[in-house]
């Protein structure tokens, strides 16, 4: 079982490659346009995300490693977006910009979490001196050196960065694109993908073949090491004059979005080798990160905690509880299955039978029950001071523990409605003595054809009265 991951104070990763903006366009789409056989989306929310190398930079940083991002962009509002979100992530920005280019942008269209339509704003760019002489200037202060290429310009002089590394003595780690893997001699670590490999070295058959192959690469382009990501069937890691190959098999998730999660391995590998750790166990911590990730939507990075937390030894009832931003995604799996979704929501400071038996019912109206907890400062904000009495890991794990209920998660405002609009549940369930039209989310859930559901609690139990209960006999 890995350890808990501890980054190093100090070390710093320095990232260079195709900076990208990844923006998201969310709508609802309901019919086919009258123009042309394609569906008409309404728009309904747009979200911005650092992408490419700027994600492997988030990455290094969201496990507490110092990271610093070099690349090229254009001179637009996509840079200075870019610039804001990453020095707000506490990421040092060495941009130089380029007249005449954008700012590698892609535009990602989704309804009801499916992709719709990808546009991408891009020219590749120009051989940089400004690029080369800043990396010479930076290179003395990393401890290792992370190469991201996405084939847009910016790695044009990709030997050049190699030799400099190599010549400082310090690791290079790099996702590759393309077929010429030749421009890659040198370097420490290449990632590639199994079809990005199979692309240059040829199919293989088994697991002995790609050892095999992966070992002739390793030699013929002077690497130290290959990871080849397999998707649903792990990594393999291949060390030059080690024994046999590391096979890493998949952490058990749901696959919802791979986007990004090349830039997940290489960013975790490259935070753990700074960190101190062996490249074998930096690649264990990225082959768990990497199961996080794939539940997420789109580019993402994953936080120190998220990481810890998987490593953690848990029992089944703990890990129904989600992070915020992977809901959506296992919801999405369990809906492409053809299961109905039941979303409720409550503080549940006090866990009684009035809540379990309204649970059941709840659970009873779909197949998969999900229950959004109010966080601590959001219950205090509702219920007063003093509240709630359980800290919400508590309230959180109390629910889990219930058979009614396959999912807990978490929000920080004073209504759920933001999760409901990204969960899309069938049926939305509040207990308690409600109207429908004073649910949170209410109209959002009826607005694309889903049903809103009140169901009363059981009669003689609620937390307020067992909270009066318990003051009255301390003041005895």
């Amino acid at each position: 079982m890995l350890q808990q991951f501890q980054p190093r104070d100090g070390a710093r990763v320095l990232v260079v490659g195709d900076v990208i903006l990844d923006r998201y366009v969310y709508g609802v789409s309901e019919r086919i346009s009258p123009e042309a056989p394609v569906p008409v989306v309404r728009v309904t929310a747009t979200e911005e995300r650092p992408g490419g190398a700027a994600n492997v930079a988030l990455n290094v940083k969201s496990l507490g490693v110092d990271a610093q991002l070099l690349g090229i962009t254009g001179i637009d509002a996509a840079a200075a977006t870019l610039e804001q979100q990453l020095a707000g992530a506490g990421i040092r920005c060495e941009f130089v910009a380029q007249t005449g280019f954008p700012t590698i942008t892609k535009v990602r269209v989704i309804s009801q979490h499916q992709q719709l339509l990808r546009l991408d704003y891009e020219s590749e760019y120009a051989p940089s001196d400004g690029l080369m002489s800043r990396f010479a200037q930076l290179l003395p202060g990393s401890a290792c050196v992370v190469l991201s290429d996405y084939a847009k310009g910016s790695l044009g002089a990709v030997q050049n960065l190699i030799g400099q590394a190599a010549a400082a003595g310090v690791a290079v780690l790099v996702d590759p694109k393309g077929i010429d893997f030749k421009r890659y001699r040198g370097a420490t670590l290449l990632t590639p993908n199994q079809r990005e490999f199979e692309a240059v070295a040829g199919k293989c058959r088994d697991d002995g073949e790609l050892e095999s192959r992966g070992r002739t690469m390793c030699r013929e382009l002077d690497l130290k090491a290959l990871l080849i990501t397999r998707g649903e069937r792990g990594m393999t890691l291949i060390e030059t004059g080690s024994g046999a190959a590391l096979h890493l098999r998949a952490r058990t998730h749901e696959v919802f979005d791979v986007t990004g999660a090349g830039d997940t391995v290489i960013g975790v590998t490259a935070a753990g080798l700074v960190s101190g750790y062996e490249l074998a166990h930096a690649v264990e911590f990225a082959n768990a990160a990497a199961g996080i990730v794939v539940e997420k939507l789109g580019t993402a990075a994953i936080s120190l905690a998220e990481l810890n937390r998987e490593l953690t030894p848990v029992t089944p009832a703990a890990r129904r509880v989600l992070e915020p931003d992977r809901v959506a995604g296992i919801v999405q799996v369990a809906r492409e299955q053809g299961e109905r979704i039941v979303l409720t929501n409550g503080c549940f400071d006090l866990l009684h039978p009035g809540h379990v038996e309204y649970l059941e019912q709840a659970r009873q109206l779909g197949d998969r029950l999900l229950v959004a907890v109010n966080s601590d400062a959001s219950a205090t904000r509702l219920k007063g001071a003093g509240r709630p009495i359980n800290s919400l890991a508590s309230r959180m794990r109390l629910l889990a523990a219930l058979a009614c209920v396959d999912w807990v998660t978490w929000f920080d405002e004073d209504t759920p409605a933001e999760l409901v609009a990204r969960v899309r549940p069938d049926l939305l369930v509040k207990g308690g003595d409600y109207r429908i039209d004073q649910v949170a989310g209410a109209a959002t859930v009826q607005g694309y054809g889903g049903r809103v559901e009140v169901l009363p609690f059981l009669a003689g139990h609620s937390t307020s009265s067992m909270v009066a209960t318990i003051v009255a006999g301390t003041r005895k």
